[in-house]
């Protein structure tokens, strides 16, 4: 069974009440619920983490390289300011997928910037809580193509 790590950053475990209008009323443990039934549906493990320290993401990340596991990730905040989660990610062989709740693209000019997004393998923003199964979907669909390459090559 293929492994696929959720992380969220800053502030997520906020949400449900953080600016509703914004990033909607589901909470993360709604978020959560949801993406546990969808990676069972897609035969996927899954691992779903939040933290508000860069440090501790790093960490995760770091391990999650070690496990061969895949990456889905909203680092909130620190998807605009942090080198040291792009260069914790840049280690990574696994897919990618950088999730963001809002369409970041149609917010503040700074929020436009991500040092995720060169290493993704995609983004997906503005879908609100369902764009963290679509992500689950993406990497399922890339594992799989994984999968038939190498058997291919066997």
């Amino acid at each position: 069974m293929a492994g696929v790590l959720v992380l969220n950053g800053p502030n997520l475990n906020m949400l449900g009440t953080r600016e509703p209008e914004i990033y909607g009323s589901t909470t993360l443990l709604e978020i959560e619920e949801r993406c546990r039934e969808r990676a069972k549906m897609l035969g996927l493990e899954l691992t779903f983490l939040q933290s508000n320290h860069e440090g501790e993401l790093v960490t995760w990340i770091q391990e999650a390289r070690s496990d061969g596991v895949s990456i889905i990730i909203n680092a909130g905040a620190y998807t605009h300011t942090s080198v040291a989660l792009q260069d914790a990610l840049q280690l990574c062989d696994e897919p990618i997928i950088e999730v963001h709740l809002s369409n970041i693209f149609a917010r503040e000019e700074f929020r436009h910037h991500s040092y995720i997004s060169p290493l993704a393998n995609g983004i997906i923003c503005g879908f609100g809580a369902h764009g963290y199964l679509l992500a689950l979907d993406a990497i399922a669909e890339l594992r799989g193509a994984e999968n038939k390459n190498m058997q291919g090559k066997a």
